[in-house]
């Protein structure tokens, strides 16, 4: 936990071990238990279907016996942006229905404010967010399963993983009333990292040196969050939004995927004015 001007500031992150990640897919069922998220009887659209985490299966392109696969779990990224707070859902939505909170670094989404233009999940160059195209329903006894401090997404609005935003709020109240300055690693834990069998999944605050996620990943926030473990890596780092969710692997090639390295980048040739001319005539 940082301090600045008397006010305690977080910045709630995760990060997951593709080594160890077997695509089992626990995450994405426990996501849709305790965040309450609607299904349809037909899932096969994948278009319009909801899932706060999803799990993408990767592969090397290469021939057996060469051929090496992993497994890439992917919820929002949680943003800061490259001016901090200005992230590029956050950007571009006309009527703030999605914030930055600078105390935990976690961006939310009001969904009383979202009227459903979606420009948000097109700016996302991670397409975590999703738009609900039906009102929610859930097959007969299942609605006195839903979790009680998650409300139900009405029909028009987008929305997308909250880090369990919930449970961060129970874990405030716990240590309030216990008297405690700060909240314990383990009293504020997504459903995701509960339910991986693997372990591959830790979630903690990138600020505070006692939690297991700062060891792992050793943010470097002078350079953006950027981590000082070879091993440790961001989506599209180059493109500095500067996600709060982290991968590891020991691959190369899986790194070199993450920023879309795997081709050789060839420099795009400079585009002048005499060059232009010349063009057209």
């Amino acid at each position: 936990m940082e301090k600045t001007d008397g006010k305690s500031y977080q910045k709630f992150g995760m990060v997951i071990d593709l080594d160890k990640c077997t695509g089992c897919g626990s995450c994405m069922v426990a996501c849709m238990s305790e965040n309450n998220i609607s299904f349809r009887p037909d899932e096969t659209d994948k278009l319009r279907s909801i899932s706060w985490m999803r799990v993408y299966k990767l592969s090397n392109q290469k021939p057996f016996p060469q051929t090496d696969l992993c497994y890439l779990p992917m919820p929002c990224m949680h943003c800061e942006g490259a001016d901090s707070g200005h992230s590029p859902c956050i950007s571009v939505c006309p009527v703030t229905a999605t914030d930055y909170d600078k105390s935990t670094g976690i961006v939310s989404q009001i969904y009383t404010r979202c009227f459903g233009c979606r420009y948000c999940m097109v700016a996302c160059p991670y397409q975590a967010r999703y738009f609900n195209w039906w009102d929610p329903v859930w097959p007969k006894g299942m609605e006195k399963m839903l979790n009680p401090d998650v409300s139900p997404r009405m029909r028009g609005v987008v929305e997308k993983c909250s880090f369990c935003y919930h449970r961060l709020q129970s874990a405030r109240d716990k240590a309030h009333l216990q008297g405690r300055p700060e909240i314990p690693e383990q009293s504020y834990q997504t459903a995701c990292a509960q339910a991986c069998p693997a372990g591959a999944i830790t979630f903690g605050d990138l600020k505070n040196a006692n939690h297991s996620i700062s060891s792992l990943v050793k943010p470097d926030f002078n350079q953006g969050g950027k981590s000082k473990n070879p091993k440790v890596f961001r989506l599209l780092e180059k493109l500095d939004t500067k996600p709060s969710l982290y991968y590891s692997s020991s691959k190369q090639w899986v790194r070199d995927m993450s920023d879309n390295k795997l081709r050789e980048e060839k420099p795009q040739p400079t585009i002048t004015m005499q060059n232009s001319r010349e063009r057209r005539n």
